[in-house]
């Protein structure tokens, strides 16, 4: 399920979609909920059925070790944004600058992967944590900044899971090795 980043593009959306409906309360923010999961499923289990068994396989040694770098240097980052800003009793600006690192950590991984395309998620990432920054400096509420920033990055990611599942598809039905 996993298959060519798809799994890990709609997980992190989910928990990007949890993010944007924690600024909802009782009913809508249960479905919505449900909502989120249904479409984290269905991208998964569109992943399983319609993409190769080829794709997103192994990769070679170096390539494996500048990924595990990029992916540290992300999520020590992200720890050290969460320590800093608890401390600083300004856990709001935690989503907008999370997405800003992961909108970062896109553009090397695109030279790991060789695949330009993942530039599209690291610029939509950064913008979603830009705007999420814009919200909190005009005195918008925080509930407001996590709406943003995780609605943004929430159909990014799944977008990007979308285009990998129905690119990786076309392409095997053209017989095209991607």
């Amino acid at each position: 399920m996993f298959k060519a980043g798809v799994g890990f593009f709609a997980l992190f959306g989910l928990g990007w979609w949890l993010l944007a409906t924690s600024a909802f309360d009782g009913l809508a923010r249960l479905v919505e909920g449900v909502v989120g999961c249904a479409v984290t499923l269905g991208l998964m289990l569109a992943a399983r059925r319609l993409l190769p068994s080829s794709a997103g396989g192994s990769f070679p040694a170096e390539r494996r070790r500048r990924f595990n770098q990029i992916n540290g240097l992300q999520w020590l980052l992200i720890v050290v944004i969460a320590v800093v800003c608890a401390r600083a009793a300004m856990p709001v600006l935690i989503p907008p600058l999370v997405a800003i690192v992961v909108g970062l950590h896109f553009l090397p991984l695109a030279g790991v992967f060789e695949q330009s395309r993942l530039r599209v998620p690291a610029v939509l990432l950064i913008t979603a944590g830009a705007s999420g920054m814009a919200v909190w400096l005009t005195n918008g509420p925080d509930k407001t900044v996590r709406l943003v920033v995780g609605l943004i990055s929430a159909l990014c990611l799944w977008g990007m899971a979308m285009w990998t599942v129905t690119g990786a598809a076309s392409a095997a039905e053209h017989g095209i090795r991607e």
